[in-house]
């Protein structure tokens, strides 16, 4: 077990190659059933990794029914029923059903387009421990019927939480718990009744947007200046809600003033079934000063529906999502939606609950703070020391896990894509998410840093020079006086 060689791991953590070696010698026949593993410790030294790499390697072996661990023994491997070596040749029947033709993905080097969490940074001896630990406590509701709203162990979780850190006074009861903020938008939706005009901010993320559109509920797009969405356009509109990242708007940045709040609020305030919707989109980021309140914590008319995941904040396969309704439209929820069936398991809500109620949350938003600090300074200051330097121009407000790029440059946004596809990068830009396009918009890049390792910075830096050469080599050219 011992000659597992680091060097062959690709792209690849060291904890989740270490994991594969060891599953695959397990399926393969060469680790038997009862075997005992090396130590943790042993482990370490002999690959000369972190222990911690090897934790996290048990434990994902564990969590899946490869090994189990036995109190001041070490681990062991289980008896499988039919272990099979994995081979490539081996194909599952598959019936002949016509297809549409799937699309063969360019295969990137680099994605600055997806904005996901640092899978690697996930806690998963952590996780992997409270899942055994609720598995063990035999809690009768892991096997019973999830209430509609989710269980209350971990709405109490949530709202203790959220009184803590986000200044938000929220009962258990009006925290609805859903998988994924599509979905809970989607009900929302119905609550709100399919005569309701929404307002987005323009730019904005379209998603909500389309999943509007698909349940035929009408909605509108107001531009944003640098607090956020316009008053004067919101009031010529028809739209009685509206829908607003005020503490760190996608993907702009921008954080919205107590000013243009309070106008918000006292737009909601004119007339009864005017709400706001506030997607608290990774608001706990934030990198100097204190964390932004949100709109639901200085709401005085019961105006704001507040929407947050756990899918960013800790890792995109945990479908987790919450929304708080005022005391009205939770009525109105309880009245027509509460047939729906919770659509999280108990035993991920319970895992949650301990996760939260235990302190590890927290601890995990503060470590996460520290590295996504770290990989911007890190991309920050290549950046400025780089070529591109000259030709750029660097928007960020201190949060999130991106920043916007604006390039002084003669290419149109979709030969910048088509460049950037040439040097086998993704990149995603202003104007994907912006409908009424204007110059600003025009050769600006988002710059999402959260999933890009240390040791790729500098190859990043290269390869967006390499999409730019052209406009850099033209302001090396100009005479400088």
């Amino acid at each position: 077990m011992a000659n597992y060689s680091m060097k062959n791991r690709g792209s690849r953590t060291i904890y989740e190659y270490l994991y594969e070696c060891i599953r695959e010698d397990i399926l393969s026949g060469k680790l038997h059933a009862g075997e005992q593993l090396a130590s943790k410790r042993t482990l370490a030294r002999d690959l000369n990794i972190s222990v911690t790499s090897v934790e996290n390697a048990y434990a994902q072996l564990v969590l899946e029914g490869y090994i189990h661990g036995e109190t001041g023994r070490g681990f062991f491997v289980n008896d499988l029923i039919e272990p099979v070596p994995v081979r490539e040749s081996a194909r599952p029947f598959k019936p002949n059903i016509l297809r549409q033709p799937e699309a063969t993905a360019p295969e990137h080097i680099l994605d600055f387009k997806a904005n996901r969490s640092s899978v690697k940074n996930f806690p998963f001896a952590t996780w992997s421990r409270l899942m055994r630990n609720v598995l063990s406590e035999r809690n009768a509701a892991i096997l019973g019927t999830v209430p509609y709203n989710g269980l209350f162990e971990l709405r109490s979780a949530l709202s203790a939480y959220l009184y803590r850190h986000r200044g938000i006074e929220a009962d258990p009861e009006q925290i609805i718990i859903g998988a994924g903020t599509e979905y809970l938008y989607s009900r929302l939706l119905q609550v709100l009744g399919f005569n309701t005009i929404i307002a987005m901010e323009d730019p904005g993320y379209k998603k909500f947007s389309e999943i509007s559109a698909s349940q035929g509920t009408v909605w509108d797009y107001i531009p944003m200046d640098d607090e956020g969405m316009r008053i004067d356009y919101l009031k010529n509109s028809s739209a009685n809600v509206i829908h607003v990242s005020p503490s760190n708007h996608f993907p702009t940045g921008t954080v919205m003033p107590i000013t243009r709040r309070l106008q918000l609020l006292q737009w909601a305030r004119e007339k009864p079934e005017r709400y706001i919707i506030e997607d608290d989109y990774d608001s706990e980021l934030r990198y100097a000063g204190r964390v932004i309140p949100p709109m639901y914590a200085i709401d005085e008319d019961a105006k704001v529906i507040y929407m947050n995941t756990f899918s960013k904040s800790l890792v995109p396969s945990i479908r987790i999502s919450y929304m708080i309704l005022p005391p009205y439209l939770l009525e109105r929820y309880q009245d027509t939606m509460s047939f729906y069936s919770c659509t999280v398991s108990a035993f991920e809500q319970l895992t949650l609950a301990h996760f939260i109620s235990e302190g590890y949350f927290s601890r995990h938003i503060n470590r996460m703070k520290q590295i996504y600090k770290q990989k911007r300074d890190l991309v920050l200051n290549a950046l400025k020391e780089s070529d591109l330097h000259q030709i750029s121009e660097i928007r960020e407000a201190n949060a999130g896990t991106h920043f916007l790029l604006h390039v002084n440059t003669s290419l149109t946004d979709k030969q910048i894509k088509a460049k950037a596809e040439e040097q086998r990068i993704e990149l995603a830009l202003l104007s994907d998410y912006t409908t009424h396009q204007g110059i600003k918009s025009m050769g600006t890049l988002i710059i999402n840093y959260a999933g890009l390792e240390p040791d790729q910075v500098g190859l990043a830096i290269e390869i967006i020079e390499q999409v730019f050469k052209d406009d850099i080599a033209k302001a090396k050219s100009k005479p400088t006086f």
